[in-house]
C-alpha cells in the first residue's frame, strides 16, 4: 500500500461517515449502520498503509545509518 492509497481510502471514510449521517437524519438506521461499518473498514486500511509507509522509512533510516556507519 501507499500514502496515495491511504489517501483513498481516508476520502471514502469520509464519505460513507456522511452518508451514515445523513442516513441517521432520515431514520435509515441499517443504512447508517452499514456505511459506519464502511467507514471504519477504509480507516483500518488507511491506518495499516500509514503504518507500513512509517515502517519502510524507519528501516530506510536504518540502512542509511549502518551504510554510513561502515565507510
Amino acid at each position: 500500500m501507499s500514502l496515495e492509497e491511504a489517501s483513498r481510502q481516508l476520502e471514502a471514510a469520509v464519505h460513507d461517515a456522511r452518508v451514515a449521517f445523513d442516513c441517521i437524519l432520515l431514520d435509515e438506521v441499517d443504512r447508517a449502520h452499514t456505511n459506519a461499518i464502511t467507514a471504519r473498514a477504509a480507516v483500518d486500511a488507511a491506518e495499516y498503509a500509514l503504518r507500513v509507509e512509517l515502517e519502510r522509512r524507519e528501516a530506510d533510516k536504518e540502512d542509511s545509518s549502518e551504510t554510513a556507519e561502515s565507510d
